[in-house]
């Protein structure tokens, strides 16, 4: 069982920088695989960047570039730094953990807006 909290959301102008943060309990974190999604209103969730158990990255095209996505597993936290935000980033961010289970945190909201 493994439980997810984001924190880091809020209200961000156009161009500025958030840094989304995702907290896991339980055991060996670092062998699962981490995601970010988001999810805004009226669309489906999608995926934004993940990273594998020995950090290799991938990454939505809407990221590619202006999102890094990195793990601690020594603090069992996954991040997303994200740059030059734009109000199509508008999202709630949801933080992902995946291997033979999948589990997902309660969501981060994100808006961008002048």
């Amino acid at each position: 069982q493994v439980q997810l909290v984001e924190s880091g959301g809020g209200l961000v102008q156009p161009g500025g920088s958030l840094r989304l943060s995702c907290a896991a309990s339980g055991s060996m974190f670092s062998i699962y695989i981490m995601g970010w999604y988001r999810q805004a209103p009226g669309k489906q969730r999608e995926l934004v960047a993940v990273i594998s158990s020995g950090g290799s990255t991938n990454y939505a095209d809407s990221a590619k570039s202006r999102f890094t996505i990195s793990r601690d597993n020594a603090k069992n936290t996954v991040y997303l730094q994200m740059n030059s935000l734009k109000p199509e980033d508008t999202a709630v961010y949801y933080c992902n953990a995946k291997k033979t289970y999948t589990y997902w945190g309660q969501g981060t909201q994100v808006t961008v807006s002048s």
